[in-house]
This record gives C-alpha cells, sequence and structure tokens, in this order.
C-alpha cells in the first residue's frame, strides 16, 4: 500500500507501523527492509525510515547485515531457549515479591482479563498476554528487573507471536488457553500462593 507524501510522518510513527507489520506477521521473518522501498511506501524520506530501523534494532525486531541492509529478524532455536530461560529466571522472582502487594489489589489484572476474553485476533492476544506479565514485573516494585523485562520485550512479543500463530493454526485454543492460564495466575495470588508465572 502506497500512502501519500506525508512531510509531518515521523520516524516514531515509521517505528509504530513496521512494529505492527513485523509483530503480526505481515512481514516475514528474514524479509529486506530496503531503506527507498519503505520510504516510497510510507510517502516518506528515507531519514525518518533510518531512524525507525534503528529503534526497531534495538527492541530486537530487526537486524542489519555486515553490508547494512535491515532484515526482519528470524529467530533461531538458539534464541527462543535463550528467551524461555529469561522468562522463566524473570517472571517467577517477579511473582514472589509482587505477592504481597496483588493479594491486596488484583482488579488490574481482572481487567486485562476481561479484554482477552474479548480479543478478536491472535496479535491481540499476544499484546493482552504481554501486558498481563509486565503488570506482574511493575507489581514487583524491582525497578532494575521491569527494566530488564522491558528491554526483552519487543523480543518477547516476537517470540510469542510466532508461537501462538503456530498453536492457534494447530488447535484454535490460543485464547482460551491463554485465559485459563491466567485465571490460575491471578487465583493465586489471591489466595497469597503465587505459582511461576510462565504460562
Amino acid at each position: 500500500m502506497n500512502l501519500a507524501p506525508n512531510p509531518a510522518f515521523r520516524s516514531d510513527s515509521a517505528a509504530s507501523l513496521l512494529r505492527a507489520e513485523i509483530l503480526s506477521g505481515a512481514t516475514a521473518p528474514g524479509a529486506l527492509l530496503a531503506e527507498s522501498a519503505v520510504a516510497k511506501r510510507l510517502g516518506v524520506s528515507r531519514v525518518p525510515v533510518r531512524e525507525a530501523l534503528f529503534a526497531l534494532e534495538r527492541e530486537g525486531l530487526v537486524e542489519f547485515s555486515p553490508t547494512g541492509r535491515a532484515i526482519v529478524k528470524a529467530l533461531t532455536p538458539q534464541d527462543f531457549e535463550e528467551l524461555f530461560v529469561l522468562r522463566l529466571a524473570l517472571e517467577p522472582l517477579a511473582s514472589r515479591l509482587a505477592a504481597p502487594a496483588l493479594k491486596v489489589d488484583i482488579s488490574r489484572f481482572e481487567k486485562n482479563l476481561s479484554a482477552t476474553r474479548r480479543a478478536r485476533s491472535v496479535q491481540e492476544v499476544t499484546r493482552l498476554d504481554l501486558e498481563f506479565h509486565q503488570l506482574i514485573l511493575e507489581a514487583s516494585g524491582n525497578v532494575r528487573l521491569l527494566k530488564l523485562w522491558r528491554s526483552l520485550r519487543g523480543e518477547l512479543e516476537l517470540w510469542l507471536g510466532r508461537l501462538h500463530r503456530s498453536h492457534q493454526l494447530q488447535t484454535k485454543e490460543t485464547l482460551n488457553e491463554t485465559v485459563d492460564a491466567h485465571q490460575s495466575i491471578v487465583e493465586a495470588f489471591r489466595s497469597h500462593l503465587p505459582q511461576p508465572a510462565n504460562a
């Protein structure tokens, strides 16, 4: 889709659009994101596109080849393993730290669960799934733990989105299984017996 020229189109707008295309799977892993082609498609100069690509590289969604070409990151089996291990390390710790506060107020999680039940796409389920787990990190009160988790957020969404899409093709149960797993975590917080939040 070619957009009309828009001189006010900023790099964060370009990043938002490209991010959405990558996370939804509309732009495939390994796809080339040529500055000139993207700029023409968005109706902007190459400068905001270049800045957007650098921002997406910092998020772990784009990587640059030795010749400087921007490519949508294709996660390897090692990437999947490393991200899974990091979740196992960070989220149970955050759950233990967050448990006292969440026994008192679980309302933000209930709102997230309600939104997940109403989700109309796998991509929306993925976004709400990560939001649910980020709420745990925020409730932990540990600023550095949250900062570390946020530094992984882009790659986690890329990783989880691909897992969810694959699972949905096989079972059609991604939404229901996500809601059930998160409901169990909420009930555990209510009883002050948090289980590992890696569902």
